[in-house]
């Protein structure tokens, strides 16, 4: 935010609440582009000054702004503007990627987990394969424009595609290495709940432990049958909707 005056910025004889003044004038530099999505504001300290207002006065204004959905807060890191996608994502099979593309969106991730492991009995009942078969792990921080989405935890039975351990995927798309290697998922079954976020989620999401989040658990199939991709996501419960239709039995949809 600009230095400016604080006659510029706030009028002390108007009968507008300070607190609203101050929150309509963040609230309009957000609007303008001046504050993008994602950026964190400057320290309550110099945002007081700025506009000659008192700590209790901002925080009150902020808090406002953070119900109105314009800005979130973080705890211990301070105050970041909102990110404000569609958050209506699709009831079709489409990857994160494909998703970012469709709604003009980047896509990108924070690696946290990249290795080769063998398969518990319990992973090698869901991949119909045996134990000790070679599983590729992938767990990531999912991010659109660069604001975190949610935390992805993936995993591929090694021998359908190789070459996934040479893929960056900072950048790369799991779905889309799977479909060049001939095991591209076609259906996937999901099960979607809310729960209280961990802390390990928590400090990747930039929430704070107990909020909300929507975890989604996926098992994907290719187009001969197998089990190519089990999934569990989580995501910010701000960030995620997921938008679906049902038909009552024997009806005629425009009835």
């Amino acid at each position: 935010m600009n230095r400016v005056s604080q006659a510029t910025l706030i009028a002390s004889d108007s009968p507008e609440p300070l607190w609203v003044q101050a929150a309509e004038l963040i609230e309009r530099q957000v609007r303008e582009g001046a504050l993008p999505a994602g950026r964190r504001l400057p320290a309550e300290r110099e945002l007081c000054t700025q506009m000659g207002i008192s700590r209790v006065t901002l925080r009150r204004a902020l808090q406002h702004l953070v119900e109105q959905g314009v800005l979130q807060s973080s705890h211990g890191r301070g105050w970041y503007v909102a990110s404000r996608p569609d958050r209506d994502w699709p009831n079709s099979l489409e990857s994160f990627t494909e998703t970012a593309r469709r709604k003009a969106l980047v896509a990108t991730s924070r690696v946290i987990r990249a290795e080769v492991k063998e398969a518990s009995l319990d992973e090698a009942d869901q991949f119909g394969v045996a134990a000790g078969t070679q599983l590729f792990v992938l767990e990531r921080v999912r991010m659109l424009d660069g604001v975190p989405i949610g935390v992805d935890a993936s995993c591929v039975v090694l021998n359908l595609a190789p070459r996934l351990q040479d893929a960056d995927f900072a950048t790369a798309s799991l779905l889309e290495e799977l479909a060049a290697a001939g095991a591209e998922p076609v259906v996937a079954q999901s099960v979607i709940e809310a729960r209280g976020c961990s802390e390990e989620i928590a400090e990747h999401l930039d929430l704070v432990p107990g909020d909300p989040v929507l975890v989604m658990y996926q098992s994907m199939v290719d187009a001969v049958g197998r089990v190519v991709l089990v999934s569990t996501i989580t995501y910010r419960g701000d960030r995620y909707r997921l938008r679906t239709s049902f038909i009552r039995g024997g009806s005629s949809v425009g009835r």
